[in-house]
């Protein structure tokens, strides 16, 4: 199958300020119909990034492609006509709904008549045909985000980038307000690029993202395979993999899997450990050479806890430890442990295990996970090497 042209390409982007180099990227390529996120931290360069590409700042090196032709020089007002760009801030003109709606097509144009059904159209699409009077001054953060969404839908843009949209928004607001986005970008076929700091609406939301740091792409993957085969540490700290354990290869094993040792107080185990079952050697899943160093992470929704009475026969587990919660928060719906298990391992559980457990600070348990849920990470690599499910 051939491979879809790109509709917007970036080549060396780089942006300094201050003589320092805030955003650096090598390449980044977005499909048509494409709705990519760019996560990251604050200050890991994702706003400039995103200023970068729609034309609003100019790089001091690099250029961008749009349709494979260059937006330098004169091109770029026609490639600006051609893109939408919603802010944090919804930046709303003093006038009604309905106005703010159609200012973008009265800016290029277009004809009186087919604005007023362009308008209709988007407010109805995004659920404020009823507040089409209303001064923009009296709106929600939810309904002044949905007016400035719809003017840019309005416009029909081949590229629609957001910055940190929903970022200012109460959850049940933001929750409608991603899901009526995620529905209008599917329909329309709209290419998106949007940049947040939240993993949960990247995820939600995506076909693919990409995690920038230190002005820097450091892995740009789908989400499945970002959230399960990070590229480094820095990664799969940011998507939630909250046990990260430094180790190397002590010997293999049969069906594909090895043993591999957790560094305590910096020193990795020795060989003679395994044969021991100490609990800091853990079973993972590939081809690796004894004596290899590695990183181990592991999702904390992978890791099962019980507590010790009846527990044996009971778990298809390859690694099963003994340990004892170190600490844990309540997060939400769920509860965050850190366990001790000879080494630190984050599991969540549910508030009705808690409870049915009786879990606190102190408690001993036995934390249980797969080969396969650990991923391992190469050094040197720029994938993970281990297979996730």
């Amino acid at each position: 199958m051939t491979e879809k042209a790109s509709i917007l390409e970036a080549r060396n982007l780089v942006v300094v300020r201050g003589g320092v180099a805030v955003l650096d990227v090598n390449e980044l390529r977005l499909s048509p119909g494409e709705i990519l996120s760019v996560i990251g931290p604050n200050g890991a360069g994702k706003t400039t990034l995103l200023q970068a590409l729609a034309g609003l700042i100019r790089p001091q090196k690099g250029g961008i492609l749009f349709h494979g032709a260059s937006v330098a020089g004169e091109a770029s007002l026609a490639y600006r006509r051609r893109i939408a760009m919603v802010f944090q801030e919804p930046l709303l003109f003093d006038t009604t709904v309905s106005a703010n709606v159609a200012s973008g097509l009265k800016i290029r144009g277009v004809p009186r008549d087919r604005i007023a059904g362009q308008v209709e159209r988007q407010v109805t699409r995004f659920g404020i045909a009823h507040l089409s009077d209303r001064s923009a001054r009296t709106l929600s953060g939810g309904e002044a985000q949905r007016t400035s969404l719809a003017r840019a839908f309005a416009v029909g843009p081949e590229i629609l980038f957001l910055d940190e949209p929903f970022a200012s928004l109460d959850p049940p607001t933001r929750e409608e307000l991603i899901e009526d986005l995620d529905r209008v970008l599917r329909e329309t076929e709209t290419t998106a690029l949007m940049a947040t700091h939240d993993r949960e609406e990247a995820l939600r939301i995506s076909d693919r993202i990409a995690v920038m740091n230190g002005g820097k792409i450091v892995q740009a993957d789908s989400p499945q395979h970002l959230m399960n085969r990070p590229a480094d540490e820095f990664v799969a700290s940011f998507v939630g993999m909250e046990t990260i354990l430094r180790g190397s290869v002590v010997s293999g094993g049969g069906r594909g899997t090895a043993l591999m040792a957790i560094e305590e107080n910096g020193a990795a185990k020795g060989p003679e450990t395994a044969a021991s079952g100490n609990p800091a050697v853990i079973e993972i899943v590939g081809a690796f050479p004894a004596g290899e160093e590695a990183v181990c992470v592991i999702r904390p929704e992978q890791v099962t806890v019980s507590l010790p009475d009846g527990m044996e026969g009971k778990t298809s587990a390859r690694n099963v430890f003994a340990g004892r919660i170190a600490k844990i928060a309540r997060k939400g719906l769920y509860y965050k442990l850190g366990l001790d298990c000879g080494f630190p391992l984050a599991a969540y559980v549910t508030a009705g295990a808690v409870e049915q457990l009786g879990l606190a600070e102190g408690t001993n348990v036995v934390a249980s996970f797969k080969a396969t849920a650990v991923q391992v990470i190469r050094h040197g690599a720029s994938r993970s090497a281990s297979r996730g499910e």
